[in-house]
């Protein structure tokens, strides 16, 4: 499976980001939509599974939940928008992939055999950080995942 990863878009869906996700099989949103029109824009290019994060404290951001576990493609995926919260060990309770954002800086980790992955900013930009998602494969074998930047 090909998942594309997003995150802290802050209200802003740029249209790299919705031709660089078509094809993708599912869209996880890592939280701080920003605006309630985003999810179902990208609905409209794959299903989606989305959490809220800090900034979404609007009224029609209640229907997002804090953190989700998910299984796609064999794997069983843990999601929160701050990864500091995390207050458990993933691999305790058999989590393959842990998403986050928050931080707006891309990364790719295994700690055992847990990936971390937080796809970037794929929102306005802050400070010098790239706008980027993550593109990240299930099904055959370990999990692994890349950062694609949206904008050159």
């Amino acid at each position: 499976m090909r998942i594309g990863v997003i995150s802290d878009t802050h209200g802003l869906l740029r249209p790299e980001a919705c031709a660089a996700l078509a094809g993708a099989d599912h869209i996880l949103h890592g939280g701080d939509i920003g605006r309630e029109e985003i999810v179902p824009a990208l609905e409209r290019i794959a299903p989606v599974t989305a959490i809220r994060g800090n900034v979404d404290t609007a009224p029609w951001a209640g229907r997002f939940p804090e953190t989700v576990e998910i299984e796609l493609g064999g794997a069983w995926i843990h999601m929160r928008h701050d990864r500091k919260t995390l207050d458990f060990d993933p691999a305790a309770r058999g989590i393959d992939v842990v998403i986050s954002g928050h931080s707006h800086k891309p990364l790719i980790e295994r700690i055992g055999s847990v990936l971390y992955l937080n796809p970037g900013a794929a929102g306005p930009r802050r400070f010098k950080l790239p706008i980027t998602w993550a593109l990240l494969h299930l099904g055959e074998g370990e999990a692994r995942a890349g950062i694609v930047d949206l904008l050159d």
